[in-house]
């Protein structure tokens, strides 16, 4: 018997091919950067050159170098922001569907947290305690995020906790933590997909704008928010110091929606 090599479509490679592209030039960039990301190449807010292919920024620094330096700490932050809301939301969830008084605890508790707003709990948190850097920005974008995540994945599996094969093994006495990662769970990753793509969103504005705010967290010596922020006065001498970087921040977050939806049950690319 032959097996039949997959086929990809050519609708899913043009939908996953720029988050690719993005994750690619986040780790590999700061190798590919023709100029140190400190070094001063020429005039400050100086236009596109041939040494300089955007440009450059408030201190006469190569805007193409720091763009390729300055992706990986939002990506690299905002993916362990996204699996770690999601897991434990998705965990929470599952568990809040099996048993209803867990339900009930978590339905309150996302009740409460969506009444704060993130920007407002990471300002409270990170500027009281300023040592916390890059952990107090991760623990409180995971303690806001995963409530609410929770509930949509209590929704999700609240038909599968009424399905017969979990009121079989419910009857047969298996614990909690059997029937959420060997009943529920697997069950659940069409919605593990479509979350850990919506977390991934929120957690890359949630990080620029922490970067933006200049909050102490260690996202690189460089990196995009910052990059707006810094060369916002000059936007009219170089656009491209405000443009670039906002249009990377917008397209890795476009990407990863538009990746994660491609996926199937089987948590395969259609």
């Amino acid at each position: 018997m032959t097996t039949r090599p997959v086929s990809i479509p050519p609708r899913t490679v043009l939908t996953v091919l720029p988050a690719i592209m993005i994750a690619a030039v986040a780790v590999c960039g700061p190798f590919l950067a023709p100029h140190g990301i400190r070094d001063s190449v020429d005039i400050p807010f100086a236009g596109p050159s041939g040494d300089a292919w955007l440009g450059t920024d408030h201190l006469g620094q190569d805007v193409t170098s720091n763009l390729l330096a300055g992706g990986w700490g939002l990506i690299t932050i905002a993916a362990v922001i996204a699996v770690g809301v999601t897991a434990c939301a998705a965990f929470l969830g599952a568990a809040a569907a099996l048993r209803p008084g867990i339900g009930a605890v978590v339905e309150r508790i996302a009740d409460s947290v969506m009444l704060v707003p993130p920007i407002l709990a990471m300002l409270l948190v990170m500027l009281s305690w300023p040592s916390s850097g890059t952990f107090g920005l991760v623990l409180v974008a995971t303690l806001i995020g995963t409530p609410y995540s929770a509930r949509v994945f209590a929704a999700a599996a609240s038909s599968i906790a009424a399905s017969g094969y979990v009121e079989v093994a419910v009857a047969s006495g298996e614990s909690l933590p059997y029937l959420l990662v060997r009943e529920v769970l697997p069950n659940l990753r069409p919605t593990i997909a479509a979350q850990l793509g919506l977390r991934f969103v929120e957690a890359i504005y949630l990080v620029s704008t922490a970067a933006f705010l200049q909050l102490p967290a260690s996202l690189g010596q460089t990196n995009w928010a910052i990059m707006v922020r810094e060369n916002s006065s000059g936007i009219m001498l170089n656009p491209w110091a405000v443009i670039a970087p906002a249009v990377a921040i917008a397209a890795v977050s476009i990407g990863v929606a538009f990746t994660v939806r491609r996926f199937d049950t089987a948590g395969r690319i259609r």
